[in-house]
């Protein structure tokens, strides 16, 4: 009998972490931390960041980060904001913070990732364009190779 009512709290519990990672995918750009998101679903913000990670494989704030580095992708590929414009853009307060995750995720700072993508991914179709260019997620991205051969 308990296993029935463990498999459905884990069904519950699924359902709110459905709708806390639909809720970041949606307002990433606004102010959001794990305390509010947990509140949304009346857990306490440790027992979210415990069932996130293990629903996910990562925390709620790493999942908000990489939507918010997608989308600062994004803008940076248009080429017609700075990147602090894009930093605020996507809900970031810090551009050391912001510049930082988008390093460790796409292996260059902002400010190269446009440069390079405004060559690279020019005429290329948005969709295979957002395929080709999304950060890795859950490791660091590679080191660049070196070219002092």
């Amino acid at each position: 009998m308990s296993g029935k009512t463990d498999d459905e709290q884990r069904l519950r519990d699924l359902a709110l972490l459905r709708r806390v990672r639909d809720r970041i995918d949606r307002e990433y750009a606004r102010p959001l931390d794990v305390e509010a998101l947990a509140r949304g679903v009346n857990m306490s913000g440790g027992h979210l960041s415990r069932q996130f990670r293990l629903a996910y494989g990562e925390s709620p704030y790493s999942y908000l980060m990489t939507r918010r580095i997608e989308r600062a992708m994004s803008l940076l590929r248009r080429g017609d904001m700075s990147v602090t414009d894009v930093c605020f853009e996507v809900g970031c307060s810090s551009l050391g913070t912001f510049s930082t995750r988008f390093t460790e995720l796409v292996g260059v700072p902002p400010s190269v990732y446009r440069k390079q993508a405004a060559g690279e991914l020019a005429g290329m179709p948005t969709l295979l364009s957002k395929h080709v260019s999304r950060p890795i997620r859950n490791r660091e991205a590679p080191a660049p190779e070196s070219r002092l051969a």
